[in-house]
């Protein structure tokens, strides 16, 4: 059987998604807790990389198992085998055909910012503290040239040189809510750190009084030394991913 899982994690202590050399990853935790339960290796494909420090709400993964267990008893059975950070909200059957990565249609991040004097000690944690409330019409403004479809590379890490830097913003939006102001932004895909080069460019051309005009520069020049900072990985949510047919 082919099993979806819809994952959440608490980024904090892990160096991103994706398995690499020895470093903890939230994807090396996962295998090995298939390996406990099948007792043998099992392959977990991702619906996409969060970056060190990154969280998930409705993170994606499938896998292929030779078990005859019910499939929703997969997430009370992997759980038992996870750290508490890193929890399966839902395991379920797919399609043979199912992959997490590629059937995917539409990503959507969150990011998560507020002021000084809403912010305590364990907000601090999932969040990017600023001096004071932000202005969500002029936020708004700047991210508007953002959507649709365009090349990306002046939001995109050095590590993605050579991959195509085109993808499509659906939708790019701030809003308030209970305090916070969030960032939600969805598209057919993500370059690594592209939210989050994204979230801190908006922030340092607010700070300067730029509009989006200012946003339109940065985008066309395709450069990545023409935007602002990458802001920090712990205001960053992967929210969901959306499939088609599956």
């Amino acid at each position: 059987m082919n099993i979806k899982l819809t994952v959440a994690y608490d980024g904090t202590a892990y160096c991103g998604w994706q398995i690499q050399n020895d470093d903890d990853t939230i994807q090396g935790r996962m295998e090995k807790a298939l390996e406990k339960l099948h007792g043998h290796p099992v392959k977990l494909t991702g619906a996409g990389r969060t970056d060190s420090g990154v969280h998930a709400r409705g993170q994606c993964a499938n896998f292929i198992t030779d078990m005859t267990m019910p499939v929703e008893k997969f997430r009370e059975a992997l759980n038992s085998f996870l750290p508490s950070d890193i929890r399966i909200l839902r395991s379920e059957a797919a399609d043979d055909s199912f992959h997490a990565r590629y059937d995917a249609t539409e990503r959507i991040y969150k990011y998560y910012i507020l002021p000084r004097a809403l912010s305590y000690p364990w907000t601090d944690r999932y969040s990017l503290t600023v001096k004071e409330q932000l202005d969500i019409n002029r936020l708004n403004e700047l991210v508007s040239p953002l959507v649709g479809f365009h090349s990306f590379a002046s939001f995109a890490s050095v590590m993605e040189d050579g991959y195509p830097m085109e993808r499509t913003v659906n939708s790019a939006v701030f809003y308030q809510n209970q305090g916070y102001t969030v960032f939600k932004i969805s598209a057919d895909g993500f370059l690594r750190r592209m939210v989050r080069s994204i979230t801190g460019t908006v922030l340092d051309l607010y700070e300067k009084g730029e509009d989006g005009s200012a946003m339109k520069s940065v985008l066309e020049a395709q450069d990545r030394s023409a935007a602002g900072p990458c802001a920090p990985a712990k205001g960053l949510f992967l929210d969901q991913v959306i499939y088609g047919k599956h």
